[in-house]
C-alpha cells in the first residue's frame, strides 16, 4: 500500500527555504529543506528538466526529507530564479552537461558535502548521469525518473538523424530549437497557456498545446483547460516564474547537442557508471519510452529498476508509487549498503 504523500506549496511552507548562491560566476536559485532537528543522514540534489523548476520535486521533498535527506533542488540554468544568459552572445556551454556538472560540484562544496546523492527527471536525469561521469568522486547514488541512459559516443548524430532514424518521437526538440516558441510565447498568460499542457490539459475536442512531433502548437494556446496535475496556485507559480525570462534559456537546452559531444570527447573510460542507479520508468511516456533503457546494465552494473503506470510526469501523477519506490531503493541501496534493490 503507497504511502500518504504531501507536497511543498510554491509560495511559503516552513518545511523548506529558497537559497540564492553563485555558482561559478552565474546565480543560482534553489529550494533547501533539512529535516526539523537539522540532522541528516546525506545531502541529496534533485535536478529537473523541461519545462519544469525546482518546485517540480514538490512531492518528493517532503518525502526524502522524512527519509533523512538535505534535500537541494535548483532551478537550472535559464530556468525561473536562476541566470537565463543570452546565446549568443553567450556561449551555448553554459546550457551543456559539463557546465550543470561544474555547477552542481560547486554547490556540494559550498554546502560541505564531498559526496551526494542525485536524482533527475527528463533532461535532469540526463544530467545527473553526466555527473557521475564528470565527477565520479561526487556521486555516490543516483535516481532517474523516464529518463534512460545515454551513454557519450565517440561519432556525432544531429537531432535531425535521431528522427528520421530511430527516435522519430525526438521531432519535437527541432521545434523547441528553432526559436519559434520563445518568439511567440512571452506574456505570463500566454506561458501559462502553454503550461497547462504539463498539467494534463486538454481541449474539449481532444486539442493539446504539445505532441512529440509538432513539439508546441500555438494555434491552440487559450484553447485547453488546466488538467489535475497541478492547483490554479501551482500553475500561476510556474507562469511567473517563466515569465521572469522566458523560454530562451529553457529551450536552449534543445541547442546543446553538439557542445555536449565536443566536450565529452574528453572524458576516459568507456561511459561505464559505477554508483548505483534506479531507473523508474514511465510506462506511458510518450518521448522517453520504457523500451529505450533496454541494455543499461551493460554500462550500469549496479542497476535497478522499477516502473510506474505514467504519462511523462510519474511523479506528480502517481507521487505516493513514486516515492515509494524511491523509498524502498533508499532504505536498501543508499543507507543499507547493497548494490541493488
Amino acid at each position: 500500500m503507497a504511502s500518504a504523500v504531501t507536497k511543498i506549496s510554491p509560495i511559503s511552507d516552513p518545511r523548506v527555504s529558497h537559497q540564492t548562491t553563485v555558482l561559478n560566476g552565474r546565480t543560482y536559485h534553489y529550494i533547501l529543506g533539512v529535516p526539523k532537528d537539522g540532522q541528516f543522514k546525506e545531502t541529496i540534489v534533485l535536478v529537473h528538466g523541461w519545462p519544469d523548476l525546482a518546485f517540480g520535486w514538490r512531492y518528493q521533498i517532503p518525502a526524502l526529507i522524512g527519509l533523512g535527506f538535505r534535500v537541494v533542488a535548483p532551478d537550472m540554468m535559464g530556468y525561473g530564479g536562476t541566470d537565463a544568459p543570452r546565446v549568443p552572445p553567450e556561449s551555448i556551454s553554459l546550457y551543456g552537461f559539463k557546465r550543470a556538472a561544474d555547477d552542481i560540484e560547486e554547490l556540494a562544496r559550498q554546502l560541505g558535502a564531498p559526496k551526494i546523492v542525485l536524482g533527475g527527471h527528463d533532461w535532469g536525469g540526463a544530467v545527473v548521469y553526466r555527473v557521475a561521469l564528470w565527477k565520479p568522486a561526487l556521486v555516490s547514488h543516483i535516481f532517474a525518473i523516464s529518463t534512460p541512459y545515454s551513454p557519450p559516443t565517440k561519432e556525432y548524430y544531429s537531432i535531425e538523424q535521431l528522427v528520421a532514424g530511430p527516435l522519430p518521437q525526438f521531432k519535437y526538440q527541432l521545434n523547441l530549437a528553432s526559436g519559434k516558441p520563445e518568439e511567440s510565447v512571452k506574456t505570463k498568460e500566454d506561458l501559462k497557456n502553454l503550461l497547462v499542457f504539463i498539467t494534463g490539459g486538454k481541449g474539449p475536442n481532444g486539442e493539446l498545446i504539445f505532441n512529440p512531433y509538432d513539439g508546441i502548437v500555438l494555434e491552440n494556446l487559450g484553447k485547453v483547460p488546466k488538467g489535475p496535475l497541478m492547483s490554479e496556485e501551482e500553475l500561476d507559480y510556474y507562469a511567473e516564474q517563466y515569465a521572469r525570462q522566458g523560454l530562451h534559456g529553457p529551450c536552449n537546452w534543445y541547442r546543446n547537442r553538439r557542445v555536449n559531444f565536443d566536450e565529452e570527447l574528453e572524458l576516459s573510460g568507456d561511459g561505464t557508471i559505477k554508483a548505483p542507479v534506479l531507473f523508474i520508468a514511465t510506462n506511458r511516456d510518450a518521448v522517453l519510452k520504457p523500451e529505450m533503457s533496454a541494455g543499461m546494465e551493460k554500462l550500469i552494473p549496479n542497476l535497478s529498476r522499477a516502473a510506474v503506470d505514467t504519462n511523462h510526469f510519474g511523479q506528480w501523477e502517481k507521487p505516493a508509487e513514486i516515492n515509494d519506490i524511491i523509498k524502498q531503493w533508499v532504505e536498501a541501496v543508499v543507507f543499507g549498503g547493497k548494490s541493488v534493490l
